[in-house]
């Protein structure tokens, strides 16, 4: 028989509901998906915990599933010994007790955690898969370097959220080299921890335009009625919003502007002169959408999840093993490096007095491709086979 991978899990916390309870805890009780519960193929054979909060669930999960958690990432990589011993690694920097900057960005130790990562397959002299959830990082320097870094060594990288492996209602995705005109995201919440999710949105489905993915040559951040403003100046496309917003079943009754007292806008200039947008509309809509014009027509649809026992993790995580299992990621790794980039510009250029900010340095051109084996089966969840298992 052949041996199972071993992963190990580096994580901030680990409480109910975090990132690595969604995760890493499908990872020891199996995957709850569209066609039931899917068994892992791997095992999470250490952990680092950086900060335990009150309600922490790693000793808990330690004990019933005989994991051991390592007081070092160095040490949950060798597992105890010299050289790198696992196969694999969850890479999840998501909640916890650390700083604010003045922009208002969460500063996770990802590339702290990258970099102790790396040391440890650097001295062994051997690469593992790595999957990192969410952006990169706060800052563009620290994410450029994590996928060099991994690119330096041989390791297989993936990063990014969910928001892909959503279910879509109805269901939309851009074959490659489609002739979309511009296109729009619309999501809620605060500008770093949901403005990523809603730029990934927006960013995996038009990197399958025409030509494949240029980069980025200059972003925008509005707000309040500057961003009414812009729409009537024609800078980004009201009806695509109205479009996306639409495709949203949980929502009041009325238009956009009647309840949101503070929207944000980013305005995304592509290198190739594609315009692309996500537009936040706190008070109006709890769920995320897309709209893109293709050949004069509007496409519209909600990126769906349900709530427990987010399910959608399921299929990110699914498709994170097939990584530990083929050495091959689902989707290029580019694809977070830009959305990491284009949002630390867009909270500069809202730092900076909502100005327009050229990002040379966002030269992040690629081909989209997918290895992607695990995806919903349906336009919305069909409820029977999502039955939530404790702590998520």
């Amino acid at each position: 028989m052949s041996v199972r991978k071993r992963i190990a899990a580096i994580i901030t916390e680990y409480r109910p509901n975090s990132h690595a309870d969604v995760i890493v805890t499908k990872y020891l009780k199996g995957f709850p998906t569209d066609a039931g519960l899917i068994a892992p193929r791997v095992d999470i054979a250490s952990m680092y915990v950086d900060q335990y909060a009150e309600n922490d669930l790693s000793r808990t999960f330690s004990e019933a599933h005989g994991v051991p958690v390592y007081p070092s990432i160095v040490q949950a990589l060798t597992m105890g010994g010299k050289e790198l011993a696992v196969d694999g690694v969850l890479l999840i920097g998501e909640h916890g007790d650390y700083a604010w900057n003045e922009k208002e960005q969460h500063l996770f130790p990802r590339k702290y955690f990258m970099e102790q990562i790396c040391g440890v397959m650097a001295t062994s002299g051997r690469a593992a898969p790595v999957f990192n959830d969410k952006h990169l990082s706060y800052n563009w320097h620290d994410a450029k370097w994590m996928c060099d870094r991994a690119s330096q060594l041989g390791a297989p990288f993936m990063a990014g959220s969910s928001l892909p492996f959503f279910w879509r209602n109805p269901w939309l995705e851009h074959e490659r080299d489609t002739p979309i005109e511009d296109a729009i995201a619309v999501g809620f919440s605060g500008l770093d921890i949901y403005g990523f999710h809603t730029l990934e949105t927006l960013q995996c489905m038009v990197e399958r335009r025409v030509g494949g993915e240029t980069g980025v040559a200059a972003v925008t951040c509005l707000e309040g009625n500057a961003v009414w403003d812009a729409a009537d100046a024609g800078l980004w496309p009201l009806d695509l919003a109205e479009a996306a917003c639409e495709a949203i079943q949980n929502k009041p009754e009325g238009h956009m502007k009647d309840h949101c007292e503070n929207p944000a806008l980013f305005i995304v200039e592509y290198r190739d002169g594609f315009r692309g947008a996500i537009l936040m509309l706190n008070g109006y809509v709890t769920d995320l959408a897309y709209a893109a014009r293709v050949d004069g027509q509007v496409l519209a649809s909600e990126f769906y999840c349900p709530q427990t026992p987010h399910a959608h993790f399921s299929y990110l995580s699914l498709n994170i093993e097939e990584m530990f299992l083929s050495g091959i990621p689902a989707y290029p790794v580019e694809r977070t490096l830009l959305t990491t980039g284009v949002l630390e510009a867009a909270l500069d250029s809202r730092y900076q007095g909502h100005i327009r900010l050229e990002t040379p340095h966002l030269d992040v051109a690629y081909t989209s491709y997918e290895q992607i084996r695990w995806r919903p089966t349906a336009t919305r969840p069909s409820g029977a086979s999502l039955i939530p298992f404790g702590h998520e």
